[in-house]
């Protein structure tokens, strides 16, 4: 075959179609050379946003430079995954302090293998259909700077809550890698920044995790705190936290981008009803149900232990019966350690205290003279 096909927009051609068939929604090649973004990333951990996540200062020379990573590398390809369920009613979850809130993407199944598995096939595919070549994929499984990557290869720009955004899809969607040593020609669409003058995403931050735009401090993201971080949540996060118990996604709510994203990939479909859950019903899960319910999905890199620890917060957040809720959490107290139970007390203290003042509240009401009258029916509003 002419090396000059290789060369032309016609294996791009082709590799997006069969991208799209293996179920991608999106697809766009760069070169490997992330080098203009390196001293954000290093401010970025100068600056201790990123917590305890000392894996991002591990391997910095590979997420300077991916060739080091994957020696031979001429071209990254990237790839888009949309993710955004059905029907999952996020404002009326968000906005009933009894439900648990789960980041929609950890509704369904975790993607890291679905990602992985249709990137292998697209790389064989490559071999058997257009040339040989050497290959290694990625999923959030590398020190390799992906958002840069995949805006580089075309697929949308980064937005101001540092999140990859698309004109059709938002930021509904995961991103995956292959690194190959073919060198394809590279894409020559290019997403310029569409966020303008607004802030939506930063001012709707519940901890105020935006020290400016397009930066994040995960210490405060909660995100970071109910997933990456290890021990007790700091108190003055407790109780803006409400019932986000895994993870966030306020700041993609919120975004107009996020209005034209269509459904994703059926794979990301709530499973178990983890969509409509109330707190104490996931509080009162045995370790062996949540291993059972959780099995193939992202709520099992928190844990068993770690979710509870959230739910303990998310309950102590909550308005439901304050004796049922609290004879709930005590019945996981010195059960499953010190962070734990320190949630737990915490909760507890928040619900007594609640409870106190709304009697209070009550009390010092003015009292109606038709109080033994009925409410009126809405139809007669």
């Amino acid at each position: 075959m002419d090396a000059s096909w290789h060369q032309s927009n016609q294996v791009l051609d082709r590799l997006r179609e069969k991208a799209l068939e293996l179920g991608f929604t999106a697809i766009g090649v760069t070169d490997p050379d992330v080098s203009q973004h390196v001293s954000f990333l290093e401010h970025w951990l100068e600056s201790g946003f990123h917590g305890s996540m000392e894996w991002f200062e591990r391997h910095l020379d590979l997420r300077r430079d991916p060739t080091q990573l994957v020696p031979g590398t001429q071209r990254v390809i990237s790839v888009r995954l949309d993710y955004l369920p059905e029907n999952t009613d996020c404002i009326d979850i968000l906005n009933d302090p009894d439900m648990a809130y789960i980041s929609r993407y950890a509704l369904g199944r975790d993607y890291h293998k679905l990602m992985r598995k249709r990137l292998k096939h697209l790389g064989d595919w490559f071999s058997d259909e257009i040339a040989p070549h050497g290959f290694r994929v990625f999923s959030d499984s590398a020190p390799l700077l992906e958002k840069h990557l995949a805006e580089k290869a075309g697929l949308g720009w980064i937005g101001k809550h540092t999140l990859l955004l698309s004109r059709s899809a938002g930021s509904w969607f995961f991103l995956g890698e292959l690194l190959t040593d073919f060198p394809l020609p590279v894409s020559d669409e290019h997403e310029k920044s569409r966020c303008g003058s607004c802030t939506a995403c930063l001012d709707i931050c519940p901890t105020n995790a935006f020290p400016a735009p397009y930066q994040l401090d995960a210490t405060k993201c909660i995100s970071y705190l109910t997933i990456e971080h290890k021990g007790p949540i700091p108190e003055a996060l407790r109780a803006p936290m409400g019932n986000r118990v895994f993870g966030c996604d306020d700041c993609q709510l919120v975004c107009p981008w996020n209005r034209y994203a269509a459904i994703g990939d059926p794979a990301f479909h709530p499973r178990h009803a983890l969509d409509h859950q109330p707190l104490c019903a996931l509080f009162g899960w045995t370790e062996a149900e949540f291993l059972m319910k959780t099995e193939g999905s992202p709520l099992r890199r928190a844990g068993y232990v770690k979710f509870l620890e959230n739910l303990a917060i998310g309950l102590g957040n909550s308005h439901s019966d304050t004796e049922r809720v609290i004879q709930t959490l005590e019945s996981k107290l010195g059960q499953h350690g010190p962070t734990l139970d320190e949630h737990i007390l915490w909760a507890i203290a928040a619900l007594q205290r609640r409870a106190s003042e709304n009697a209070l509240d009550n009390a010092s009401a003015p009292q109606s003279n038709h109080a033994h009258q009925q409410a009126p029916d809405a139809g007669q509003i």
